[in-house]
């Protein structure tokens, strides 16, 4: 008895690819991403070298998350009602500007003093807080817009691979370059990489208009969706996990004291424990293109944040450089399945026209909790000591996952077509 040949078809690790604007797309938060987490290795390390209090590293999140917070859902809205192209030029353009006034405050030739130099880098994070809440919700909705649906969980595991790539090879050019070639070299790369990043959407992605048009007032359409993502027990259960597990998993912005003062590695070596957690997240993500995580979504997400957060226990207790990356890397690989499936049922049971505003309220529960983990880990730190900081975190984030199964067990047997049938 012969098998039907649908049956023998496996899934096209490579769907999404297949849609060029989508391959700009990638292109562009590669880039991005790179001049990014340049720029947080870079800003961490300068600001620590100048105050070498814990307290500063952790402010630094403060000063990015306040602002994308406050303007988050504003910015979905903006998201959904604007041309999604358009909105990104303007974006990234006002995040390249802010890195030129670091650029320039930051050169070995300023005449400015630390007093002076140290608030104008929190006030130019701060301005790209507010960017980061436009930039996320727009992104969020310009994939859904050049990906077929049925491409969508496809779609996720390249996305969160580019930007995991770029959190490999950033973190480690950060900290080379800084380390080899000073503060003003980084910042020459970061503005090089962010224009070619705006390339990317100016010149390879068409234009992108509404599909959400507004009849009611501002106030009405955010309640819209915020209502949608209460309701949805599904959706509302994995923000809630994943943001408290990132709360208290921020042990990363606490890499700098670690690679200064208790291993001893320096920047070279801060820039390599930056990209392990990335290099095992891209591995994994490369292998779920393969083999998706979505047959059981909500044991599966409980299960890596479980592990996520042993991984973090262990970070605190290691002593040992080389050992120190190994259980970085499997801290990422858990983190991005975690990624993965948030994404994907995000993309699956949201709205069309709702996208933007509903991305808001995840960047709000999930994108801004690093920068408030990392204010956690920076005061934990200041009080506790930095290593019971970061065991405190991972013990926080197992209690998390315990309580949240027990107020969801019966989302746990529960298959991806059981929770979206269509």
């Amino acid at each position: 008895m012969t098998k039907n040949k649908t049956e023998d078809i496996s899934p096209d690790p490579y769907a999404a690819l297949r849609y060029s604007e989508f391959r700009s797309y990638l292109a562009m938060r590669f880039l991005l991403t790179f001049a990014y987490q340049i720029q947080a290795v870079v800003i961490g390390w300068h600001i620590y070298q100048l105050t070498k209090d814990p307290l500063s590293l952790g402010l630094i999140g403060l000063a990015e998350a306040v602002p994308a917070i406050s303007v988050a859902l504003y910015g979905g809205y903006v998201a959904d009602k604007s041309d999604k192209k358009k909105m990104l030029v303007w974006v990234i353009s006002a995040m390249t500007f802010c890195s030129f006034i670091l650029f320039w405050v930051t050169m070995p030739q300023s005449v400015l003093p630390v007093s002076r130099v140290v608030p104008i880098i929190y006030t130019m994070i701060f301005f790209i807080g507010i960017a980061r809440g436009f930039y996320s919700p727009t992104a969020f909705a310009l994939t859904a817009q050049i990906v077929p649906k049925e491409h969508y969980a496809n779609s996720s595991t390249w996305n969160s691979s580019s930007w995991q790539i770029a959190s490999i090879v950033g973190p480690a050019a950060g900290g080379l370059l800084y380390g080899f070639s000073g503060v003003t070299s980084c910042f020459v790369v970061i503005i090089l990489f962010m224009l070619a990043s705006l390339g990317c959407i100016y010149f390879f992605i068409k234009n992108q208009p509404p599909q959400f048009i507004p009849k009611e007032n501002i106030f009405k359409s955010l309640q819209e969706g915020i209502r949608f993502v209460f309701n949805s027990k599904m959706v509302l259960g994995a923000l809630t996990l994943d943001m408290f597990s990132v709360f208290f998993g921020g042990a990363v912005a606490l890499l700098p004291i670690f690679a200064h003062d208790i291993l001893k590695v320096g920047a070279e070596g801060l820039g390599m424990m930056r990209a392990a957690p990335a290099l095992g997240a891209v591995i994994t993500m490369f292998l779920m293109a393969r083999y998706s995580p979505m047959a059981k979504p909500w044991r599966n997400l409980l299960l890596v944040i479980t592990g996520f957060g042993i991984s973090i226990i262990a970070f605190g207790l290691s002593r040992n450089f080389y050992l120190t990356l190994a259980i970085l890397f499997f801290e990422g690989s858990f983190d991005s399945v975690s990624v993965i499936i948030r994404s994907t049922i995000l993309q699956l049971l949201t709205p069309d026209e709702m996208r933007g505003r509903v991305a808001a309220v995840n960047s709000m529960f999930i994108g801004s909790s690093n920068e408030i983990g990392a204010f956690e880990s920076g005061v934990t730190a200041r009080l506790m000591g930095t290593v019971p900081a970061v065991l405190f975190g991972g013990s926080m984030t197992l209690l998390v996952v315990f309580i949240t199964y027990l107020k969801t067990k019966r989302l746990v047997p529960l298959s991806l077509k059981e929770i979206h049938p269509h």
